[in-house]
């Protein structure tokens, strides 16, 4: 008998939603079989068998929402005999149901679980060990709620259940511990009754194993007159990762206004070229992802990311472009953009963005990047201001080019003028060293021909 647990399908997933299961109790499985559909914080992949056997039993229902390396399902010999824990309770008491945005189903999905996948413990999946950082620190202390003698010992729990306990006024005496070994963990604590007088105003969340307090939720509506909206994984996630990027990360902006008249005419006659080839078209924002990383590579202060006593720069340039899904934002990365021309640039885009609103992109495909460009200039926006996506260290929100007056030679004409503005941590990023990569765009952008040169 063998368990099959939530595995670690990208380098930030915590957790993961089982959608559905392809496989039912009794269903003899083959080694490499998909057995069911997980929705990580990224995309829905396929779980792979990793042994042959009988599939004895289902412990996460379809809608459950583990942490990885929690038990999901029993694989044993057919006897029936494979007996296991029950997560599903825990799991929706820990995290919630399944977010309304998951389809029940997904066929075709192109994400697979990796084969070089490892097993996680319980212990790591609690402590939530993934790239991301962790979300509770390791156990510290021992001891149980009682022993033989009947002296009373203070129950096994992580820092973070502890502390989130003394400011909500919980008594861990009281709460049952949903971690191994019966350890009380932050969503037990998170999840146990509060008295009123001990009820804090603020809100309490948790970002990279430390507890933050906010200014507290607002109080719904008496009335009930509102829908409630469960969040996708993928929101759940983004929420945790801005929060903690506003919060740990020093924002500076700095705008700049771009002509873009002739680039719009280089793109026309780029299109015109490229229809006669019968090749595709390239947009705006393929031009300004080449731009962008051509700037990057000549100037590649910004292509950084910030590590406590040190910079790491990076020397590829990997861009992400943000994608608006149904499920949320996800932001699928265009690795060593400077070295592809636009044409593969737009290919490769389209390709992805596609992929990323059915959520079929890879874990892979969403990792890695060192600077990312968010355009919403297609629905009318003319300049606005964009939060860094850690762990890089900037951020190009783009707004929509419009008609504006400008002098030329004592004339008075209209130009197309673009809005850029860069957010930056300034932590790794220097007013002036931000000011002078928005120089550097401006001009690129200006002459396009040297885009392509």
């Amino acid at each position: 008998m063998s368990d099959i647990v939530m595995p670690r399908l990208s380098d930030t997933m915590e957790e993961g939603v089982v959608v559905s299961w392809l496989k039912q109790v009794g269903d003899r499985v083959s080694r490499g079989e998909v057995l069911a559909e997980i929705e990580t914080d990224k995309a829905l992949m396929e779980l792979e068998a990793y042994d042959d056997g009988v599939l004895e039993r289902i412990v996460a229902e379809a809608g459950a929402r583990v942490p990885i390396g929690t038990t999901i399902a029993l694989l044993g010999d057919g006897t029936g005999s494979a007996v296991g824990p029950d997560v599903s309770a825990a799991a929706a008491a820990g995290s919630g149901t399944a977010a309304s945005g998951a389809p029940e189903s997904a066929p075709g999905l192109a994400g697979a679980a990796p084969a070089s996948d490892r097993s996680t413990t319980p212990a790591e999946a609690d402590s939530g060990a993934s790239g991301g950082g962790p979300v509770e620190t390791g156990v510290i202390g021992s001891g149980t709620a009682g022993s033989a003698d009947g002296r009373r010992r203070r129950p096994k729990s992580s820092p973070l259940a502890r502390k989130i306990a003394a400011e909500r006024g919980v008594d861990l005496a009281v709460v049952t511990g949903t971690g191994p070994g019966g350890r009380i963990t932050r969503r037990d604590v998170e999840n146990a009754p509060v008295a009123p007088e001990n009820a804090m105003p603020a809100t309490s969340f948790e970002v990279n194993g430390t507890t933050n307090v906010g200014a507290g939720a607002a109080a719904a509506p008496a009335s009930g007159d509102y829908d409630e909206i469960p969040l996708t994984t993928i929101q759940r996630v983004s929420a945790v990762r801005l929060t903690e990027s506003k919060q740990q990360a020093p924002h500076i902006y700095l705008t700049s206004a771009i002509d873009v008249t002739d680039l719009l005419g280089f793109r026309v006659e780029i299109n015109r070229t490229l229809e006669a080839a019968g090749a595709g078209k390239v947009s705006v924002n393929d031009l300004l992802v080449k731009a962008v990383a051509t700037t990057l590579r000549l100037d590649p202060a910004v292509n950084v990311s910030f590590a406590g006593d040190k910079l790491l720069q990076h020397k590829g340039i990997h861009l992400g472009i943000a994608v608006a899904t149904p499920a949320g934002l996800l932001v699928p990365v265009v690795r060593d953009a400077d070295r592809k021309s636009v044409s593969e640039i737009a290919r490769e885009s389209r390709d992805k963005a596609e992929r990323a609103r059915d959520r079929k992109l890879r874990a892979d495909e969403m990792s890695g990047g060192t600077f990312t460009i968010s355009n919403l200039g297609m629905f009318g926006v003319e300049q606005f201001t964009a939060v860094i996506n850690p762990p890089e260290s900037a951020i190009l929100a783009v707004g929509g080019a419009t008609d504006e007056l400008r002098l030329d030679g004592g004339e008075v004409v209209t130009r197309k003028i673009l809005r850029v503005t860069l957010s930056a941590d300034h932590r790794a990023i220097d007013g002036a060293v931000a000011a002078r990569f928005l120089q550097q765009l401006k001009s690129l952008l200006e002459n396009p021909l040297r885009i392509v040169a």
